[in-house]
This record gives C-alpha cells, structure tokens and sequence, in this order.
C-alpha cells in the first residue's frame, strides 16, 4: 500500500484541530448546565446562545429561529413530521410533496406520515437528478402541507434548483423545507433572500463532531414539539443540550461558510480532473449533472463491475470510498437514488462515490486515476457478463 486516500467525506469528516479546540474547554471548565441559574450555569447559557448566533449567521437566519439537535436525521423528522401535524391540525391540510431520491431520513419520514393518513407526492428527478421546479408547482393543490426537497443529493451530489422552487411555495404560502446537510459549507445559503422556511443540517460532514446538527425554523412557522419534559431549546426539544458538540459545530460552521469560495475554487479542479479520467473508461458513466453538481462530489458507475467487489479493492489499496448513502452501506439492493434518475439494477449495482473535502489534494486524484482503471479491467476480467457486455449481446444501460 503506497498511500492512503479518504474520499468518503460526504460519509462524515474527520473533526479539525480548530473545532477540537473550541470543544474542549467544556469539558474541563464550562461545565455548567445552562438551565442553572449560578454563575457558572449562566456562563454555559451565554456560550450557548453566542453558538446559536453564529449558525444562524452563517444561514442568514436569526439566533431564535436556530434550534440544536443530535443530527440532520434528527431535523428532518422534525421538520416533516412536526410542520405537517401543525398544518393538518391547524389548516387541514394532508399532503406532502417530496422528491424520489431524497435522504432516507425524508423518504421514510413521509412514508411514516402516510401511515397517518397524509398523502406524499414524489416527484421524479430525471437522468440529469435534478428536480423540475415546474413540476414542483404543479404539485401544489390547496391541500398541500409542505414541500420538503434536498439542496444537495448525499449520493449523486446534484445540487438543486432551491431558490426557484423557494419562491413557488412563498407564493403559494407553502412552507418549504430542504435538507441541506450535503451543502453547507460547499454552497452559499441564505434562508431569507432563498425562501426557505425550515432548514436541516449536520456537523459531521463539515468536521464537526457526530452527534450534534440544527434545525432552522422560520419565525411563524409552525412546529409540533419533538420532545417533552423540559424547557430546553425554547420549550421545542426538552433535554440538557450537548454544549461541548454545539461549540464544535458552530466553529465548525463558521470555518466552512466562511470559505465557500476558496472550497469550491480549490475542489472543482479536482473533481473534474477526476471525471475527465475516469470518462476514459469503457462503459463508464458519470452519474447526475455534470455542471450542477456539489465541488467534492464524483459519482460513477462501470458496467460489468459489482460495487462492493470495487471497494473491497480499492481498500486493499489504501482507498476509503463508497457506493451510496453511508447510511444504507450495509444493504445489497441498489441505491434508490440511481433507480430514480433511471438505471437499471445490473448497471447501479456497480455505482462508485468518491467526495473530496479540506484534507485532500490533487496528489490523491492523481492516484485515484492511476489504481481505479486498473482494477475496473482485472473485475471485468472476472465477471462472466462483461463479455456480452462488450459485444453488445447485453446493455443494461437506456443510456450508453
């Protein structure tokens, strides 16, 4: 093994020196519970709130429309479930609109509402994995609870049009909610001017600790409590907030939407450096929009190649990478995500993600380019389909 490379950054991030910096002092001496009233509980509380301001700067929201949670899975439930109760119970209102390739954590949110009697459109995402926003107004009925769209896609890295479909539920008075855990820190956000109403994120995928994320909520819109027992985050979500992992991720926030630019100019050479190479392969297919498209994001699939037997290998190589969703790495059944935008299960069977962040270089691209071919050929060398693959007796692929 020459090197190492960790290209799973949309999977979770390694914490940096700064946030770890900022994290340890409440362990050591800001320790106080900030629902105490003595001097040490009120200087927990004070640090809480500076945290809370600095994440509603970086999303151009106010401190008081920030609540702190354990995670974006966390948020999503939240939002969804908490904002579509509220219309149901206050409006009547019964009907979600969603697409078909968002994050688990939303798709199955919506599935579990249905249980509860609220219909769920999904909208289809096309080859392209964008969502039409044309599509998402012809959707909108008077009955219409929520819309609930990704900004960035977890897998495919497609970024999607969200101030446009933003201003058609404004005009509609539809509340909008995005999950936007793939896209902080790698695209400007701004709540107000993008009209967004309720926003998910996670600390983990920009060198935050696991465990901790924030739900935006906009002032005057409605939201079901999602714990009792306490009056912690305004009475909303009970239970002493985890103020160490809400420093992290402040800090966290504050490096990375402070450095979009700098991000995006230094990633966005690399990721095309890296789809121009692995275009060279035969019967390769990038996945998703090219141009609209997250800066770190690569996702590719190799006919005649099996994903778990690509990773296992490139693992021998000192190559951390995926086949999806972190969160579904354990199943066998193709992703979702390459179902929706239209491949066919022998073709998605064989899907490589490879998302870059602050620690990687044009070194690793480089390396990627040199052991990825190399591998794709000797697994064609061992699958008993490549051959009619090659000649044409068999083409999983509408699209090659």
């Amino acid at each position: 093994m020459s090197r190492r490379v960790y290209a799973d950054n949309a999977a979770t991030t390694a914490v940096s020196p700064q946030v770890l910096e900022a994290m340890l002092p409440f362990y050591t001496d800001i320790y106080g519970n900030p629902s105490s009233l003595y001097g040490l509980g009120q200087e927990a509380k004070a640090k809480l709130e500076e945290a809370r301001e600095t994440v509603a700067q970086c999303l151009g929201a106010k401190p008081q429309e920030i609540f702190f949670t354990s995670c974006g899975s966390e948020s999503d439930n939240w939002a969804i479930k908490g904002c579509a109760r509220a219309q149901l119970k206050k409006h009547g209102k019964n009907h979600i609109i969603t697409s078909a390739f968002e994050h688990h954590a939303v798709l199955h949110t919506c599935q579990a509402l249905e249980k509860e009697g609220f219909t769920v459109t999904y909208l289809p995402v096309h080859k392209d994995g964008l969502v039409r926003p044309q599509e998402v107004e012809a959707a909108i009925t008077d009955k219409t609870a929520l819309v609930t769209i990704m900004y960035a896609n977890n897998e495919i890295g497609t970024i999607q049009p969200i101030p446009e479909i933003g201003k058609i539920c404004r005009d509609h008075g539809v509340p909008f909610h995005t999950d936007a855990v793939q896209a902080i820190g790698n695209v400007p956000i701004n709540v107000k001017e993008q009209d967004i109403d309720l926003l998910s994120l996670s600390g983990h995928k920009l060198h935050a600790p696991k465990g901790v994320g924030a739900l935006y909520v906009r002032l005057g819109v409605q939201l079901q409590n999602l714990m009792d027992g306490g009056a912690q985050e305004r009475g909303k979500r009970a239970g002493t907030e985890n103020l160490a992992q809400i420093a992290g991720l402040a800090a966290a926030m504050k490096e990375a939407c402070s450095t979009i630019e700098e991000r995006v100019a230094r990633l966005t050479p690399m990721r095309d450096k890296l789809i121009d190479g692995l275009l060279k392969i035969e019967r390769s297919r990038l996945n998703g929009d090219r141009e609209h498209r997250l800066p770190g994001n690569v996702h590719f699939c190799f006919q005649g190649v099996e994903g778990e037997s690509l990773l296992l290998m490139l693992d021998m190589q000192g190559i951390s990478a995926s086949s999806g969703s972190a969160c579904t790495s354990g199943s066998l059944d193709p992703s979702h995500v390459l179902l929706a935008i239209g491949l066919p299960h022998g073709v998605a069977h064989g899907s490589l993600r490879l998302s870059f962040g602050d620690y990687n270089t044009m070194e690793d691209i480089d390396y990627l380019l040199e052991v990825i071919p190399p591998i794709i050929e000797r697994l064609r060398a061992m699958s008993p389909l490549w051959d009619s693959i090659k000649t044409g007796k068999v083409n999983y692929d509408p699209y090659m």
